[in-house]
């Protein structure tokens, strides 16, 4: 059975938030990927996807998943209990 140190806590807090950030920043880049697919759908097709697609799903839908993995990956490191 694992006893609870002292010091455990603070290193569980760590872990989790250094998880939460790499997990920001691998949204960021699946942001930036559905991105550029959509950039290459413009460039390879001849014409290119229509244009509500354009407005509907292309580039918001990467820019909202930039945003989230940007606001994942900000955080502040956790603060020390007094």
């Amino acid at each position: 059975m694992k006893q609870n140190l002292p010091g455990d806590d603070a290193a569980k807090n760590w872990r989790h938030h250094r998880r939460l950030i790499r997990i920001g920043q691998a949204v960021m880049v699946l942001g930036g990927l559905v991105g550029l697919s959509h950039w290459f759908a413009h460039v390879a097709v001849p014409g290119g996807p229509p244009g509500i697609q354009d407005l509907l799903i292309g580039y918001p839908t990467a820019g909202l998943v930039l945003i989230a993995g940007a606001v994942l990956a900000g955080r502040t490191s956790p603060k020390k209990k007094s």
